[in-house]
Formats: C-alpha cells, structure tokens, sequence
C-alpha cells in the first residue's frame, strides 16, 4: 500500500530469555507473544498506542530455546495509525495488527547478497492489484488483468524509493475479504507515514532480507504496547 536510522544490532548475549533490554526479569517479546507462527524467526512491530504512527521494529531468532533480538530499528505505521486487522476497512490509511506469514519479497533493486527468502524483481509491467472486483484482488499481477482496474492498483514501479526493497505481510492474502484491504508491506520509508504498511530506513530492510530463513517459517507481529490491539494478544 502506498505510502520515505540506523539499525541496532544487539549482543545476544544481554537478549536471551529472562534477560530482556533493560534490567528485571522480564521476558523477551515473543516469548509473551500468544502465537509466534510456529517458525523460530520472528519480527515484532511495536507501536505505544493506536494512533501512533511510528514505534519500533524488531527482529528475533529462537537459539537453544530462547528467544535472541538480533536487531532492532526505528518504524513507521499508517497515517491513521493502527486497527485490528480483521476490523480494517481499506482506504482507512491503518496499518492492520495481528500475525502474519511473509509470503515473499521485491524489489526495484536486486536482493541484498544473501537474500534466502522468493524475490521479486519490479519491472514496469508488476502492478499491486486492490481492485475489489477483480479476481486478481490482493495479488501480484504482471501485466495488469483486464478486469483489474488500474485506478485501483499500485503500479509497484511507480514507487522507486519504497520499494527499493519489500517484503510482502499476509494480511488479507491467503483467503483474501474484500473491503479490508491490499497491498500490505514491510518497505523502506517514503517521506513519513505509510498508508497502511510498515516501513523501516533502507539499511534496515536490507538487513531484514538477508537475515529471513524461509526454513525458519518467519513471521510478523504488529500490534501496541497495550490495549485491545496489544502485540501479546497475536
């Protein structure tokens, strides 16, 4: 979806289980996560409050059976700031909150060196289609369908610095509803607020990309500190 620093590579040694960033006993995020999609990659996507527009994005890896932050950047959410992701309405400029698979990535850029997970390489004919009447809804689609609209789509090359480098979130993807929204992504920032997606620097998606197993079922997080959206919940 529409929406543009440095990354914080933390000693796994202080991040294990029961010794989360700053002191006490409590544990690392995913371990109070309720799901963490089964796999042992996670990214976690954390905002304070729904109407936040930015927060943190982190990146864990279970290792012996604890759960080790490897890095750590700023984040940008959507303009509306966040909403639970089986209430979203698209067009809503939220970014949606749950857990989510990451079924593949793209780029107008090559993969970063090393890149494991699918990649996809944007040319001028890779468009995103968000066209509720199409059959292509909530898809990649190269070239355009007829009965994909493209006033309703994203024409991916049109966006060159945020999706330098993406990786696609599984909101809405495998049983797609219409009216809840298309087109979300893990990006490299635009100029602020994204429309939906969540958007970290360039450095950081980088990083992401080289560090995501497919053999380790990553997934996604994205939820607030607290509340009725509260990570934890997902």
């Amino acid at each position: 979806m529409r929406p543009g620093v440095a990354v914080t590579l933390v000693s796994a040694s202080l991040l294990l289980l029961g010794a989360a960033p700053g002191g006490g006993d409590t544990a690392p995020l995913p371990a109070r996560l309720a799901d963490t999609g089964g796999g042992s990659q996670l990214i976690t996507a954390e905002a304070s409050a729904p109407n936040s527009t930015s927060g943190t994005l982190t990146w864990w890896e279970r290792r012996d059976g604890q759960w080790v932050q490897v890095g750590s950047a700023a984040a940008r959410f959507g303009a509306k700031g966040l909403v639970e992701g089986t209430a979203r309405q698209q067009g809503t400029n939220t970014t949606p909150t749950g857990l989510y698979d990451l079924p593949f990535g793209f780029g107008l850029q090559p993969a970063p060196t090393g890149t494991a997970v699918e990649y996809r390489a944007v040319t001028a004919n890779s468009w995103w289609c968000q066209d509720n009447d199409s059959t292509s809804y909530n898809r990649w689609v190269e070239p355009l369908p007829s009965d994909c609209r493209a006033a309703e789509s994203e024409r991916l090359s049109s966006y060159r610095t945020q999706y330098g480098h993406a990786l696609v979130i599984g909101f809405n993807y495998q049983r797609p509803v219409r009216g809840r929204g298309a087109g979300i992504f893990l990006h490299v920032n635009g100029q602020g607020a994204t429309a939906g997606c969540v958007s970290v620097p360039v450095d950081a998606m980088r990083e992401i990309l080289r560090w995501a197993d497919p053999a380790r079922a990553p997934h996604i997080a994205i939820g607030t500190t607290g509340g009725d959206t509260a990570i934890t919940r997902y």
